[in-house]
């Protein structure tokens, strides 16, 4: 008989907890992960080696296209100015239309994915196993980028405010929480009672 793929989705704004709790769940689980967001932030440095602009829209997608180079754990993937560009690039149809497709062969190889992303239950993944939407408050969200990354609370959430309202806001797959996603607020919890609470709704 063959092994049928699961796929998990996980979506949410930035700092809401998503990617940590996606890495616990593909661990607990025996499932594999993927960062979506890393897949953007690969395009970008792609974009920028070879010599394109975030405006340039058929280098960028010419970007997504030939990422298979570019290692997802790269430590240039943390730098600002390709978190700016990989915001810009991921706001071109044809970047997300190619990087979908990335998405969809690693999940749907057995045994399976946990996905964590922006727009993975919605259009990555319409008929996902699981989809949950994290989030947590803009503060809570600011205070946790501070204490990974440093710099200033106010500073960040008022960048985390304005990403959200990008993100939220763009005509192509934008960030919104599926129809039949199990909605988990972490504002006033910890990771490891949010995994447990997963868990438990799984068994």
């Amino acid at each position: 008989m063959t092994e049928r793929a699961i796929v998990v989705a996980i979506d949410g704004p930035a700092a809401s907890g998503k990617g940590t709790l996606a890495r616990r769940l593909a661990a607990a689980l025996g499932l594999r992960h993927l960062d979506s967001g890393r897949l953007y932030r690969a395009t970008a440095l792609r974009l920028r080696e070879a010599g394109g602009r975030p405006e340039d829209t058929a280098a960028a997608v010419a970007a997504a296209r030939a990422i298979d180079g570019v290692a997802l754990d790269d430590a240039r993937l943390d730098e600002p100015e390709i978190a700016q560009w990989a915001s810009a690039v991921a706001a071109i149809p044809g970047v997300r239309a190619a990087l979908t497709v990335r998405q969809r062969r690693f999940a749907e190889a057995p045994p399976g994915a946990v996905v964590d992303g922006r727009d993975i239950g919605t259009v990555v993944f319409p008929d996902a196993d699981l989809k949950l939407y994290i989030t947590a408050s803009p503060r809570v969200r600011a205070e946790r980028r501070v204490r990974e990354l440093g710099g200033d609370v106010a500073e960040v959430e008022a960048s985390i405010i304005k990403r959200d309202r990008v993100d939220s806001s763009r005509a192509h797959s934008p960030l919104a929480e599926a129809a039949d996603a199990v909605i988990v607020d972490t504002t006033g919890i910890t990771i490891d009672e949010v995994v447990d609470h997963i868990m438990e709704m799984l068994e």
